[in-house]
């Protein structure tokens, strides 16, 4: 099955490309500040294009959210009992370990 575009139905859409040209001081502000939110300066432009149009109802319903990047969650191994629900156990000191227990 394809599109009016010849894709099948199974193959994602590519990714347009553009070339952009910014003031370098603008540039280096962007880098950093992608840097403090652990993202490339290409994905903190998209997050930022895509915030301002959804700011002004311009965001189109069709468009794919930004994929995911990075390692995936971990999962738990198979025959591990699941400590879902249950109350964390406090680390008041920061230490990593288990506090003594009363």
């Amino acid at each position: 099955m394809t599109d009016e575009s010849g894709r099948t139905a199974r193959q994602p859409r590519q990714r347009k490309q553009m070339l952009l040209r910014l003031d370098p001081a603008v540039h280096d502000a962007l880098a950093r500040w992608a840097n403090d939110e652990l993202r490339s300066a290409n994905a903190q432009i998209e997050f930022l294009l895509r915030r301002a149009l959804a700011d002004a109802g311009r965001l189109p319903g069709a468009a794919r959210p930004i994929p995911r990047r990075g390692r995936p969650p971990r999962r738990p191994a198979e025959g591990t009992v699941s400590t879902e629900g249950e109350d964390p156990i406090e680390d008041p000191q920061g230490t990593g370990r288990e506090p003594n227990r009363p």
